[in-house]
């Protein structure tokens, strides 16, 4: 088993990973580093799902780590599949300026 002052460090570490993934998709503007930023706050939560899987001597946490990778996957490849049609048509792409997936 892991000592709880471990659990509690990956807690608080993942939390970071996660606010700061938050405050990266609030404040970057590209959507790149958006897309990055919520990979960010993805890993996070997989570090918590391996921390207590591993506090709890099951293997559900890192099931469930293995489904949010898989998801993580799809979603980078359409989200980067979709930031290279942007900046194929602009020189630069302001999230705030993209209005062409509205129609």
């Amino acid at each position: 088993m892991m000592p709880a002052f471990a659990l509690n460090a990956y807690v608080a570490l993942s939390a970071v990973l996660f606010a700061l993934g938050g405050i990266g998709v609030l404040v970057r503007r590209s959507p790149l580093a958006m897309l990055m930023s919520i990979e960010l706050m993805l890993n996070s939560a997989n570090l918590l799902f391996v921390a207590f899987g591993r506090a709890h001597g099951g293997y559900e946490g890192q099931i469930m780590a293995f489904l949010v990778i898989t998801v993580a996957a799809a979603e980078v490849a359409i989200g980067l599949a979709l930031t290279v049609l942007l900046f194929r048509r602009r020189e630069h792409a302001d999230v705030d300026e993209i209005t062409e997936l509205k129609r």
